[in-house]
């Protein structure tokens, strides 16, 4: 009787187990734990947790801090697996108070026309002069068709950021250099002229068409703001963190997907060229072999910036507005305020130091 009753126990355990594994021939699922949280879309409600109950170091964090007032910074968000561990807020700045994204935008324009190709509305393999009409640069006409709005995603369009105003989108500021995809040149004008090309391939203007793809989905606030020949995006830095928690589960919102394509995400999120490495779809990717930045032609050897891991892939932008998505680590970082230090591109001296003074607290 003993062994019977043994036998049916570790028959019903077998069993029992086997019905928990995941039989599609994926990795196990999360536990509960970690499967990541999605804020309502509405209201102001979002789950926290605690650094001690992750095992963080927490004696840390107010050093953190004032290395973060010290410099400049306004708003300061991390989560986990969705929830928010440090929220922290400087001076007369609070969880409702509006900032500029500065380049930390490109990567959410990337995003959006993903969505519009995804719609069938543009191909990036088109010219952009499809879209836009011819004479859009003082290229000839031959070199101009060369330029797809695939080029103007990977930063490789060929025309000179040696001009005058890299801002300025006219056709006379658009001047010839190389044939596009053989130079990886940081430029802003080409970028912003992929607004115009997602308008035209809508029929709607920017701000609606964002609105309504990507915005009201996810419930973030702000609003794209001309500022001389750029369009920026302003909101508060909790809808700055709903869009990197968009991006770390790879363009869904909890069930809901935003980009349901999962093949230009990932050529967003991995080198679009090789020239710079450290580059994808107007997202910057760390962990790479090598990397340029922003008013250079040097290949740097190395991974983009060091102390962060190495899967880490980010929204940069000047003044050290930051989105820093770490997939293995379930992590999303928010920085948002004025410039760290000296120099005012999207990649500084500050990522590295900010990760610096992360990766002791997060133990990865």
């Amino acid at each position: 009787m003993f062994k019977a009753f043994l036998s049916l126990s570790l028959i019903f355990t077998i069993f029992f187990v086997s019905c928990q594994k995941d039989t599609s021939g994926n990795p196990d699922p999360l536990p509960p734990s970690e499967a990541l949280y999605f804020p309502p879309t509405s209201g102001t409600d979002w789950q926290t947790t605690t650094p001690a109950s992750l095992g963080w170091n927490e004696a840390l964090i107010p050093d953190l801090y004032t290395y973060l007032q010290s410099k400049g910074t306004k708003g300061f968000i991390v989560l986990k697996n969705g929830k928010i561990v440090i929220e922290k807020y400087f001076g007369t700045f609070t969880a409702d108070s509006n900032w500029y994204w500065a380049s930390a935008g490109k990567t959410a324009t990337a995003f959006l026309v993903g969505i519009a190709q995804q719609e069938g509305l543009l191909n990036i393999n088109n010219k952009t002069s499809q879209y836009i009409g011819t004479g859009w640069t003082s290229l000839p006409l031959a070199k101009e068709n060369l330029i797809t709005v695939r080029h103007q995603l990977t930063m490789a369009t060929g025309l000179d950021d040696g001009v005058p105003d890299v801002d300025c989108t006219l056709p006379s500021c658009m001047i010839y250099k190389a044939d596009a995809g053989t130079r990886w040149a940081y430029h802003n004008a080409p970028y912003t002229i992929l607004d115009k090309v997602v308008e035209n391939a809508s029929g709607q203007s920017y701000n609606a068409y964002f609105q309504a793809k990507i915005k009201d989905k996810i419930g973030m606030n702000g609003l794209w703001l001309p500022s001389g020949y750029n369009n920026v995006y302003y909101s508060t830095p909790r809808s700055m963190a709903r869009f990197g928690l968009l991006m770390l589960n790879k363009g869904k919102w909890n069930t809901t997907a935003v980009l349901s394509d999962s093949n230009y995400f990932n050529a967003q999120v991995n080198s679009s060229q090789t020239i710079n490495n450290s580059y994808g779809y107007l997202t910057w990717l760390n962990g790479k072999s090598s990397h340029m930045l922003p008013t250079t032609q040097f290949v740097f050897n190395g991974t983009l910036i060091l102390n962060a891991p190495e899967d880490m892939y980010a929204a940069l932008g000047k003044n050290d507005q930051k989105i820093y998505v770490v997939p293995s680590q379930n992590i999303v970082v928010i920085r948002m305020g004025n410039s760290a230090g000296n120099v005012q591109l999207a990649v500084s001296s500050f990522d590295s130091e900010l990760w610096g003074k992360l990766k002791p607290i997060i133990g990865y």
